[in-house]
């Protein structure tokens, strides 16, 4: 399978980017599945259903969320009319919505599945790697699933790297997202699972990890808080991970990183 995965889709300009140049992008890498971390869309703060839809339309396959999942409202009942969106699967169990599911995506069969972390992160989740193991466990790479891929949607890049080898070999993709900075470490790990511990943002990166500069720098050259955080509102770059994978063992054989557009220099698959 030849699959993308676009990190943390930020405010407006990310929407923006992603509905203009995920089509073309899907075409052109002649892309079986497309999954997109949408959980800033709404101005920094969650996702709606109606930016959900725009982003699926545009080709997403499935959208994933993370801690700020139910910001907006009306993902409550979203979430739960669709299933090609997963909030974090160590999430309470009465949260609406599921953490993983498997999808018939391009004649394969592919599981996706979302975990947030704990360290440096502000509320307290289950263990991310005891929410994990049933799901892997239960579907084996190769045999009842063709590919999974994981969403670790985590603060700290060691737990993101322990999560990736504790999947290796288990997970065609494991994938960090939330801190918004694309990380160069994209690889196969030694049992054959593609891995990046931050996928990056979509959105603009003249900015304060994608909002306007002018008042994260007031709050920490002066300590003081004056204005609300806002988008930055400049041309976006789509930031993600191409993983091919092979459909006999769904491992991966090729990983590239994906940055297209804005201000980061340029990359992506041949």
């Amino acid at each position: 399978m030849r699959i993308l995965f676009l990190g943390d889709v930020m405010g407006r300009t990310g929407r923006t980017a992603i509905t203009e140049r995920l089509p073309g992008l899907r075409a052109d890498w002649r892309l079986d599945a497309v999954v997109v971390n949408g959980e800033n869309a709404s101005s920094g703060r969650g996702l709606n259903a109606k930016q959900a839809k725009a982003i699926f339309d545009a080709g997403a396959d499935v959208v994933t969320l993370g801690d700020h999942a139910f910001d907006q409202k009306d993902m409550m009942q979203a979430i739960e009319h669709d299933p090609r969106i997963l909030r974090p699967i160590n999430f309470a169990k009465s949260a609406p919505g599921k953490g993983w599911r498997v999808f018939d995506i391009a004649g394969r069969k592919m599981l996706v599945a979302q975990v947030l972390g704990q360290v440096f992160m502000s509320r307290t989740y289950d263990d991310p790697f005891s929410a994990i193991e049933p799901v892997l466990k239960a579907h084996p790479l190769g045999r009842a699933v063709q590919a999974t891929l994981v969403d670790v949607h985590c603060e700290a890049t060691s737990e993101k790297m322990a999560m990736g080898h504790f999947c290796d070999g288990r997970a065609s993709v494991v994938v960090g997202t939330h801190t918004h900075i694309p990380t160069a470490d994209a690889c196969i790990l030694p049992k054959g699972t593609a891995f990046q511990a931050d996928a990056g943002m979509c959105g603009d990166y003249d900015s304060v990890i994608g909002m306007e500069k002018t008042e994260p720098m007031r709050r920490f050259i002066t300590g003081m808080t004056r204005d609300r955080f806002e988008p930055a509102s400049g041309e976006a770059t789509l930031c993600g991970l191409f993983v091919e994978t092979d459909d006999a063992t769904g491992l991966a054989r090729e990983v590239v990183q994906v940055r297209q557009g804005g201000r980061l220099s340029q990359c992506g698959p041949e």
